[in-house]
């Protein structure tokens, strides 16, 4: 986990969360389907990788249609959010978005065995990577044109900065 001052934080989330309200007045941007986008995102990864695991488990050559399927699905939504070009982040985009989800499993687990503690850590850890997902894709790519400019102190929280605009119960 990343630690920075408290100011820091403040000053991060206040000039984010202006920059994103200043955005959606211009372009009418709303975030709540491509949140939910995300996340069955995440979940078709998840499902790329049983496939792989229940082909490696069976040989049963199902599992590698299924995978092909899934991973074209996929694809094609991914698209929908992530700007495919010359940069990394394409696949920087996909692996964000399957560590949040697997970290928060992690987590999940945890709070199951009665870790709370070590569970709220990997919530944190998973709100953190989810949130470099959307810094990544909502500066200059399908999502938005007017890239969002951060300062280099102002790395802490990015998840933090952002919850306010990824409201998830908007609809």
């Amino acid at each position: 986990m990343l630690f920075y001052s408290e100011s820091y934080f403040k000053m991060k989330t206040e000039n984010f969360v202006k920059a994103i309200g200043e955005m959606k007045k211009k372009s009418g941007l709303d975030l709540s389907a491509a949140e939910d986008l995300t996340i069955g995102l995440m979940n078709l990864v998840s499902l790329e990788e049983h496939a792989f695991f229940s082909y490696m488990k069976t040989k049963e050559s199902r599992f590698l249609d299924m995978l092909n399927i899934t991973r074209a699905l996929r694809k094609k939504l991914l698209e929908k959010i992530v700007k495919k070009d010359d940069s990394e982040g394409w696949c920087m985009s996909k692996h964000l978005l399957a560590s949040s989800m697997r970290v928060y499993e992690v987590g999940t687990k945890l709070l199951g065995d009665g870790k709370e503690k070590e569970a709220k850590e990997m919530f944190e850890d998973s709100a953190e990577l989810y949130g470099l997902f959307w810094k990544l894709n909502l500066e200059g790519n399908r999502l938005q044109e007017h890239p969002i400019s951060y300062k280099e102190q102002e790395k802490k929280g990015i998840f933090n900065s952002i919850k306010k605009l990824l409201e998830c119960c908007k609809e």
